[in-house]
């Protein structure tokens, strides 16, 4: 069923089925960890997470893989960010795998292996990491850039990014929980699309500024 799922947002994504199942499989993992780190991520005074990860938590492992089905990342390390990262990225002199942020080790984990993927889709030189993760090109190009063996050193640091993609969008969220819970399918993939229309919004201008 999974496979079938993937097999029809292809044509309509535009992405391969191996770019689809590795980014279903990172969105499950994220819905797990939210659900399961409400009560760290509130200490940590994430009280947004928190509150997403607490109405995640009551749903089962196969409503979290359900609304996990999306052709695009459920979660976010500020990769719309292009200024953010070209100043990360071009520092990699500065980076230390040492550096200690009070992160738990799932979420280390979890941030490890998004920031590999990212690379890898980034490195691909197709629009996958546009479509995928939101990066603007020029964050796409410095990830390009980068080595492998440099990416270690940024998951301490970067953890503390991790959060919900659209976590202001509250819309969004309440109506792909809602229609997991309910195991509507039909209702699910209304939601999902509309996902799309809010990566494609995100990457258009503001008024009066030049685009990225």
């Amino acid at each position: 069923m999974q496979d079938a799922f993937i097999g029809n947002w292809a044509p309509e994504s535009h992405l391969s089925a191996e770019h689809l199942n590795s980014m279903r499989d990172l969105n499950h993992r994220f819905l797990d960890l939210a659900g399961a780190r409400a009560g760290d991520w509130a200490a940590a005074g994430r009280s947004g997470d928190a509150g997403l990860g607490r109405r995640l938590a009551p749903l089962s492992r196969a409503q979290r893989a359900a609304a996990a089905n999306c052709p695009y990342a459920l979660f976010d390390l500020r990769f719309e960010d292009d200024e953010y990262w070209l100043g990360r990225l071009s520092q990699a002199a500065a980076w230390r795998v040492a550096e200690d942020q009070g992160v738990d080790g799932e979420t280390i984990d979890f941030v490890r292996l998004a920031l590999f993927y990212a690379w890898h889709v980034a490195s691909s030189a197709s629009l996958a990491a546009h479509l995928l993760m939101g990066m603007r090109s020029q964050t796409a190009n410095a990830f390009r850039r980068i080595t492998v063996d440099r990416l270690p050193a940024l998951v301490a640091t970067e953890a503390v990014n991790l959060t919900a993609r659209w976590s202001g969008c509250s819309a969004y969220w309440s109506a792909l929980i809602g229609a997991a819970a309910r195991a509507d399918p039909a209702a699910l993939r209304r939601v999902q699309l509309s996902g799309l229309q809010l990566a494609a919004a995100s990457r258009l201008p503001a008024a009066g500024s030049p685009a990225g």
